[in-house]
């Protein structure tokens, strides 16, 4: 299954980093003090790179691969370093100019990608999202953070943006749980009109769209939304942060555990029966 912390995969990415010092340091036949003398210094420093303590900085990873003589090296083991950075980046930083760019800045990955899987356990998923809905959504996520009021202009992006589920070329894969029909954002005609964009969405050609009922057998246990992206790319975003993953071993539990939820979730006439019970609940 996915890993349940957000911090998960930066902190493999970094392991993963200083295990490849270790491996340099070990092939010059060189000691932790030795390369904490050549690159000026504590051993402690040393230590801690190495066992994933502290990050290291851009320049600490070329002078390290100097000092081992293999400066070769550098340049793909800054990129992972910057890669694992990147990893984890935190909502305020994303945020902080509102929310409208945040929508617009996906768009470059959404038109080159092919193939989406996408899981929600909390929230209708973005590419499905009516006005509505999106508006009560961004609305609570602007005001929770207390980011610049531009709810407007992000809905208008997001559904902008969304308009891609009716290009031809695509596949999505859409698996939610049967809690998203029934947490309600917005009034109960907001709910209703959502709903019932969820039932249109069913007739789309390139959308496959699955419910997982609250009384199935569970073969996996709920987890955070998430998207996988031409099996190349994941994103997730618990409360405090955008988490990128891309190390392929770990996209591969995500397309494992979307597989599994694929598996219990219902379509057709029994996805559309669930919905159906969802609207006539709002009375």
């Amino acid at each position: 299954m996915p890993p349940t912390s957000p911090s998960s995969s930066v902190q493999a990415a970094r392991e993963a980093l200083a295990a490849r010092l270790r491996e340099i340091r070990l092939d010059a036949a060189m000691t932790k003090r030795e390369i904490a003398a050549r690159c000026g210094w504590s051993e402690a420093k040393s230590g801690r790179i190495e066992n994933a303590r502290t990050a290291p900085s851009d320049a600490d990873v070329l002078a390290w691969c100097r000092a081992c003589g293999a400066e070769s090296m550098a340049p793909d083991l800054i990129a992972a370093n910057r890669q694992a950075d990147s990893m984890y980046v935190q909502w305020r930083r994303l945020q902080r100019t509102g929310l409208k760019r945040l929508q617009q800045a996906s768009v470059p990955l959404y038109e080159r990608t092919q193939h989406f899987r996408v899981y929600c356990s909390n929230v209708v998923p973005g590419l499905l999202q009516t006005p509505g809905y999106a508006s009560a959504l961004l609305g609570g996520i602007a005001a929770f953070r207390g980011l610049p009021d531009d709810v407007a202009e992000a809905v208008t992006a997001r559904v902008n943006r969304s308009q891609i589920i009716r290009e031809s070329g695509r596949r999505f894969a859409i698996v939610i749980e049967e809690s998203v029909l029934r947490y309600q954002l917005g009034d109960a005609s907001v709910m209703a009109g959502q709903l019932g964009s969820l039932l249109s969405a069913m007739d789309l050609p390139a959308v496959s769209l699955g419910v997982i009922p609250f009384a199935v057998q569970r073969e996996t246990w709920p987890v955070e939304s998430f998207s996988v992206f031409d099996d190349a790319r994941v994103d997730h975003e618990p409360l405090s942060a955008s988490v990128t993953i891309t190390a392929p071993d770990e996209v591969a539990q995500y397309v494992k555990a979307f597989g599994a939820f694929h598996r219990q979730a219902v379509y057709g006439a029994q996805a559309r029966a669930l919905i159906v019970k969802a609207i006539d609940a709002l009375g």
